[in-house]
């Protein structure tokens, strides 16, 4: 129903607020599984353009999935059965290869 940038800040922003280990998983399976990739996904991103919703979803996934011990990816470790390194860092660079490529750090 809307393309991987506008869901991928829809499943941040429902993490924000529910923290729930289903968003997450969510977040990382399409930024993992997209055709696109996560950079251009995050070029999308951009092409958003300059709004409130954006810039939360954005501070979210720098705050909760850049680094593979925060609370984003080890939801999604969990979510797949439990604590996973493998899948910690996994998720962690795609949410920074989307911030790269969204131009947000």
């Amino acid at each position: 129903v809307c393309g991987p940038a506008a869901f991928t800040v829809l499943k941040a922003l429902a993490f924000g607020k529910r923290g729930k280990s289903k968003d997450a998983y969510d977040l990382y399976y399409v930024l993992r599984h997209h055709a696109l990739g996560a950079e251009a996904i995050g070029a999308r991103l951009a092409g958003l353009g300059d709004h409130s919703q954006i810039a939360e979803a954005c501070e979210i996934l720098m705050r909760d999935f850049v680094e593979t011990d925060l609370v984003g990816p080890v939801r999604v470790a969990a979510f797949l059965g439990g604590v996973d390194e493998v899948i910690q860092a996994d998720t962690a660079g795609f949410v920074r290869q989307l911030l790269d490529g969204a131009g947000r750090h």
